[in-house]
């Protein structure tokens, strides 16, 4: 194992425990895929409902 290797291991091994509360086993079973999935920053789920939107719900609802 390269120096390069252990150092960026010993600091993700680090994030891992810090920001996603993982114990040090989970992160040496997780492989790389699902260590990127966890730690990439969250996509956007779409702009907010429309006042069009809400009255339509409102209306079909029959309580509003």
């Amino acid at each position: 194992m390269s120096q390069s290797f252990a150092d960026n291991a010993y600091r993700l091994a680090g994030l891992a425990g810090r920001q996603l509360g993982w114990p040090p086993h989970w992160f040496w079973r997780a492989t790389p895929a699902e260590l990127a999935a966890v730690l990439a920053p969250p996509q956007p789920t779409g702009g907010a409902m429309s006042r069009a939107d809400l009255e339509r719900m409102m209306e079909h609802d029959g309580n509003g």
